[in-house]
């Protein structure tokens, strides 16, 4: 098994911020709040064989040199040398392979955003850190992901969950500011909204179109100008 799915399969069954954390010294633990449940289960995944885990890496690599949604299942598998046989194996259709890769690719950032939080930050500095990894979803090559996804029946509910669960963290964060005095108090849930959808608005192709940056940075920028406004407002400021 390749190291990232085999890093998948280890975190999949307690996959949200409170179960990311549950042994390891140090991580923010975020009671309650839970990820997406993963397209692609651990038994599932257990039943694949190592040159198919070894072709979902392969995909999600692909993801960002093109459109995949424009390709027959017959040229992804010439993409990756294996037969058809191979590749449905993987998935039944082609919409199902790439809700399959996206899923993956969208839980292996989201895992690396938790894990680059700890205990000892401050609730802001760990949400800006948060959001700034999990951003890395929306690198140029999601404006297309965005495009794609919009035509394949379940793309819009695989993007709202993962955007929810970040909605959720980002808001476990919010009220820990509020409640330390690190802000003042505000409706964290309406903030959270706003920050967690960020990356998803800047990576739409009319938005991404007139953004000077990359809708990661630009994302980035506008979460920055919220936290100096939240910072601003706090008591003794």
């Amino acid at each position: 098994m390749s190291a990232r799915l085999e890093r998948g399969a280890q975190g999949e069954s307690k996959r949200g911020a409170d179960a990311g954390s549950d042994g390891e010294k140090g991580r923010m633990r975020f009671p309650g709040v839970r990820a997406p449940k993963p397209l692609v289960s651990r038994e599932t995944e257990r039943q694949l064989s190592p040159r198919q885990l070894e072709i979902i890496d392969e995909l999600e690599e692909k993801l960002a040199d093109g459109r995949l949604a424009d390709l027959t299942m017959a040229e992804i598998a010439a993409g990756v040398s294996c037969s058809l046989r191979t590749l449905y194996g993987i998935a039944p259709s082609k919409d199902e392979l790439l809700l399959t890769i996206v899923d993956r690719r969208l839980h292996r950032i989201g895992r690396a955003a938790i894990e680059a939080m700890d205990e000892s930050m401050r609730p802001l500095e760990a949400l800006r850190t948060y959001l700034q990894r999990a951003n890395e979803a929306v690198q140029p090559e999601s404006v297309v992901l965005a495009s794609d996804l919009a035509n394949v029946r379940g793309g819009g509910l695989l993007m709202s969950s993962h955007e929810s669960y970040l909605i959720a963290v980002a808001k476990s964060l919010l009220d820990r500011a509020v409640a330390e005095g690190e802000i003042a108090p505000v409706d964290t849930g309406a903030v959270a909204h706003v920050l967690g959808s960020l990356g998803r608005e800047f990576s739409q192709p009319d938005v991404a179109a007139i953004a000077q940056g990359s809708p990661k940075e630009t994302a980035d920028a506008v979460a920055e100008l919220l936290f100096l406004g939240l910072q601003a407002d706090r008591p003794g400021s």
